[in-house]
């Protein structure tokens, strides 16, 4: 038996695909209850899953261990579920949505073999990374490859999808040179940080919705929503993981607190405790000085936590990260209602209401 704490899935071993049921993440309890539209996503997740592993399979050792390395070490899978849901919005039952819901997972997993490399992280997923196993050559090739499967898998889709895959992609590269050089000399490190992200995370949770949308028939004016719709819970999912770096529990979500302050990562709300400070808040500039401090012992590093949890711009961090949740919510007005567009509203709360 295999299992992710508190991820997507729960897998027993079978002899035919080694896949069980697809269990959607906590906070989704509205898609998981509809009697009809959650065995159907589910059942589509579960094939996601098993498409997914298909695609990273290499007859080569090496290049199977590490393009499986994440894969095996679960996830909220949270773009694909985006994905499957758009794709209710028209026909869902089209094979192109799964493979387009593969496409956006892949990518992403990319991007975190990536990013773990850029940033040192020692664990993603509750488990050491690609980087501190094999070191940082193989891990960015590993993300290289998987890149290559997914745009493999893209191409088959046909050349619109293959333009918002490589569109996409641009975006990422952009958001990680953005971050990399810092912002512009005058230029707003929250407006900085908020196009960060917005290329980062928000450009492909847009993809997946838009993909979605597209492979399953559906409207010019239907696939507007959902790309304005993921953009804004992109940004609310990246807005909301940086509250959870110094609020979350490792046991729960398997980072541990203040990974982003010791790395001196920039997020919302070191960025708001600077505004603050700057604005002659003197208790920010206290917690500030516990924060730029040596973090490198555990022990500095929860004073520093505990001290960005408990001063009231952390929660105001959170009331942003929502407030973007409610502009994605808004974005779904043209819809007609049904139980798709409450499932979507539903999962736009979901991002930003998780503790995990």
């Amino acid at each position: 038996m295999t299992s992710v704490e508190n991820g997507t899935l729960d897998t027993a071993e079978n002899p035919d695909d080694g896949l069980s049921s697809f269990k959607l993440p906590p906070g989704f309890a509205l898609i998981a209850d509809d009697p009809d539209l959650g065995p159907a996503v589910s059942s589509c997740l579960t094939e996601v899953e098993k498409q997914l592993r298909g695609a990273i399979a290499s007859a080569d050792r090496l290049a199977d261990a590490t393009s499986r390395h994440l894969v095996e070490a679960g996830g909220k899978r949270i773009r694909p579920l985006l994905t499957l849901l758009a794709s209710h919005l028209g026909d869902p039952g089209r094979p192109e949505v799964v493979q387009a819901a593969v496409v956006v997972e892949l990518t992403h997993l990319a991007t975190l073999y990536h990013d773990d490399v850029m940033d040192s992280a020692p664990y993603r997923r509750g488990a050491p990374t690609a980087h501190e196993v094999w070191g940082n050559t193989v891990a960015i090739l590993t993300g290289d490859l998987i890149f290559a499967r997914a745009s493999i898998l893209v191409s088959e889709l046909g050349g619109e999808a293959l333009g918002i895959q490589a569109r996409t992609f641009e975006r990422l590269c952009l958001g990680q040179l953005h971050e990399t050089v810092g912002p512009r000399e005058n230029q707003d490190p929250l407006e900085h940080y908020l196009s960060v992200i917005a290329d980062k995370t928000g450009s492909l949770v847009a993809a997946s919705g838009q993909l979605g949308a597209l492979f399953a028939n559906t409207s010019q004016e239907v696939i507007d929503v959902m790309v304005e719709y993921g953009e804004k819970v992109g940004v609310a999912f990246q807005l909301a993981d940086d509250v959870i770096d110094v609020t979350g529990l490792k046991v729960t979500s398997g980072k541990s607190p203040g990974t982003d302050l010791r790395e001196g990562v920039p997020t919302l709300p070191v960025i708001l405790l600077r505004r603050a400070a700057a604005a002659g808040d003197a208790s920010a500039a206290d917690v500030l000085a516990l924060v730029d401090g040596d973090l490198s012992s555990d022990e500095a590093l929860g004073e520093a936590v505990a001290a960005v949890r408990a001063h009231p711009q952390t929660q105001e961090a959170w009331a942003f990260a929502q407030r973007w949740a409610d502009d994605a919510v808004a974005a779904l007005e043209p819809l007609p209602e049904s139980v798709v567009k409450q499932a979507l509203t539903s999962f736009a709360q979901a991002v930003v209401s998780r503790d995990v």
